[in-house]
């Protein structure tokens, strides 16, 4: 029993072999986060480059590994384990007032469950709303602690829009 495969030539366009080239060139094996990049107005963006600058080189006993794509409104510790976001929109649950809030060392924080046990953290009465995702199983307080004299020192308190 003979079996015949019948061969057509593969012929790709410039705009599918593009598009094939940049997912493989997209795929690697450093495993980083991709996260949103806020897009914040050129005020809170000046603040968040401030807070960029500012940022621990290590949270939690995490070294810094910031997500893709590069920017200074991002960062991110771990593999990532914690992810920072800076100029992101109020949070609706930030007017909820059975909201869970608290302070770490001088910096308002609101505390969101996620369905996947990951916790986010989202700056209260600053210029700028900073968002902190912790996944599961991660230190949460001690991401807050260490991310609060950065934060103190580059988002000045008061009422982001």
């Amino acid at each position: 029993m003979k079996f015949f495969r019948h061969r057509r030539p593969l012929v790709i366009g410039p705009p599918a072999l593009a598009a094939l080239i940049g997912v493989a060139g997209c795929s690697s094996s450093d495993d980083s986060a991709v996260t949103a990049v806020p897009s914040p107005g050129a005020e809170v963006t000046k603040v968040c480059q401030n807070l960029d600058k500012a940022l621990p080189r290590e949270v939690a006993g995490l070294e810094r590994r910031d997500p893709e794509p590069p920017s200074a409104l991002t960062a991110g510790w771990g593999n990532p384990a914690i992810i920072l976001r800076c100029g992101v929109v109020r949070p609706p649950m930030m007017t909820d007032p059975k909201a869970v809030a608290g302070g770490v060392n001088g910096v308002d924080w609101l505390q969101e469950a996620a369905d996947d046990g990951a916790f986010r953290f989202t700056t209260a009465n600053r210029v700028a709303y900073v968002e902190v995702t912790v996944a599961e199983g991660s230190d949460s307080s001690g991401a807050l602690v260490d991310l609060a004299p950065a934060v103190k020192q580059a988002i000045p308190a008061g009422i982001a829009d």
